[in-house]
């Protein structure tokens, strides 16, 4: 039985935005890419949604944007994918790498605490495989130290703290539209924040500096330097296709999740990671822990179960331990546990009861 780990919602629906798009002509960033952002915007309820090639580069925009560069910390979790740790070193600033929560595999937040110095500006938590942060106690740090919260919400599309969507707490929020995500334009990414300001310097940033106001007599204006991060519109068909879906889509994935949860009932040896008190899973990732992580892999992979780590231990990577640009701070016992148990399992739209069941039965086999 072939079932893949993730297969991206395309219809014909999305497939005729795509063409007329082609057939307009006009495929670069413009009005559909716009209208995605508006939809997006809306979906989330926050006041600004900017649309950037990809969570990486969303990143790196939120950093430039609140003025973090050299001389500057930021402080990230050991277990996350290297693209939130190297941003911080694309800009300028020294990242501080601590522990997370074994259980739930978010920051650890005394862990923050204890990492935060006099040139502490901002922290980056990451949202991770669609489990919400605890966001009170990320705003407490925050006012406590003076610092920024910017959100790796790379996975985070739909999850939900105490009635209030990811993408609406931090100061700045950046989700991914990867082709692993379940909204996605094959590469791309979403930033939101409720700031005015930082939204113009981020909507310029990536136009080159372009102003982005009303175009003066002696025409465009470039008020800053700056890059290309946009997202055209053919991308941005996928995902605008796919945002008017986001509901079902979702719903149908926390319906699968929960019934992993119950298949999984009282299997040994294999336990459940813990969502945030308060929270809704969007569950981008539905993961397992398990001691016979890499036996499983190993296993099913040939059978055509395509089964698959959580994610890094950043500490475990040479890149990381470059003292110049990054410092390790602590022992990484929650991140280890996390990379050495955690599974990723088939989940997307159309995964079948029988394909669940499929696949439960073979890692209870083979656990």
């Amino acid at each position: 039985m072939k079932i893949p780990l993730i297969k991206p919602f395309i219809n014909e629906e999305i497939k005729k935005k795509v063409m007329d798009v082609l057939d307009s002509g006009y495929l670069t960033e413009g009005a559909v890419t716009h209208e995605f952002e508006r939809v997006f915007a809306e979906y989330i309820n926050v006041k600004h949604a900017i649309a950037v090639t990809s969570c990486t580069t969303g990143l790196e925009l939120a950093l430039r944007a609140l003025g973090i560069g050299p001389g500057d910390e930021v402080i990230v979790p050991d277990y996350t994918y290297p693209a939130t740790a190297t941003v911080v070193a694309i800009v300028g600033a020294h990242c501080v790498i601590v522990d997370v929560e074994p259980k739930s595999m978010l920051i650890n937040y005394d862990a923050v605490e204890k990492a935060i110095t006099p040139k502490t500006r901002a922290i980056i938590p990451v949202s991770l495989f669609g489990n919400p942060l605890d966001y009170d106690r990320l705003d407490q740090i925050k006012k406590k130290y003076d610092l920024y919260i910017i959100e790796d919400a790379a996975c985070s599309i739909g999850a939900e703290y105490k009635g209030g969507k990811t993408g609406t707490f931090a100061d700045i929020s950046v989700f991914s539209l990867h082709p692993r995500k379940f909204i996605t334009t094959g590469e791309g990414g979403m930033i939101t924040t409720g700031n005015d300001a930082w939204a113009e310097w981020m909507n310029s940033y990536k136009h080159f500096g372009m102003s982005m106001g009303n175009v003066s007599r002696e025409g465009i204006r470039f008020e800053i330097p700056g890059t290309n991060y946009k997202l055209s519109n053919i991308q941005s068909a996928i995902g605008l296709g796919q945002m008017e879906q986001v509901w079902s889509l979702l719903e149908r994935r926390q319906i699968l999740a929960k019934r992993y949860d119950s298949l999984f009932e009282n299997i040994q040896g294999i336990t459940l990671p813990e969502t945030t008190p308060k929270g809704i899973h969007s569950y981008q990732s539905y993961c397992i822990f398990t001691p016979s992580r890499d036996n499983i892999m190993n296993t099913l992979r040939p059978q055509g179960v395509e089964v698959q780590i959580g994610t890094y231990s950043l500490h475990m990577h040479p890149a990381f331990r470059n003292g110049k640009l990054f410092t390790i701070a602590g022992e990484m016992t929650g991140s280890s546990y996390a990379y050495n148990h955690c599974l990723a399992l088939p989940l997307f739209h159309d995964l079948t009861h029988k394909e669940q069941d499929y696949v439960v039965s073979k890692i209870k086999e083979i656990n």
